[in-house]
């Protein structure tokens, strides 16, 4: 089981990551509207914030369940963030 530490830095990696492709896109498509890629980028960090809340909760019943399901959700959410990239 990775502990809170590890899941923290994978929050901060994967929505870092989603973050840059969307401000590399706006780079590399200067003459695109920007206004698409900024709301990826708004809705990563809204997606980082309620993560993080999430795992910072102190006394909850089952840490690992609730753990793997930050993770799922983790998953979820950055899959949903990078078909809107490609979908750009």
């Amino acid at each position: 089981m990775s502990n809170k530490r590890d899941l923290k830095k994978d929050l901060n990696y994967v929505f870092g990551d989603i973050i840059d492709a969307a401000l590399i896109w706006q780079i590399a498509n200067p003459e695109e509207d920007a206004t698409k890629s900024e709301e990826i980028i708004d809705e990563s960090i809204k997606s980082f914030d309620e993560l993080i809340v999430e795992t910072n909760k102190r006394g909850v019943e089952n840490p690992k369940a609730h753990y793997k399901g930050i993770r799922q959700s983790l998953e979820t959410k950055a899959t949903e963030l990078v078909a809107k990239i490609n979908s750009l």
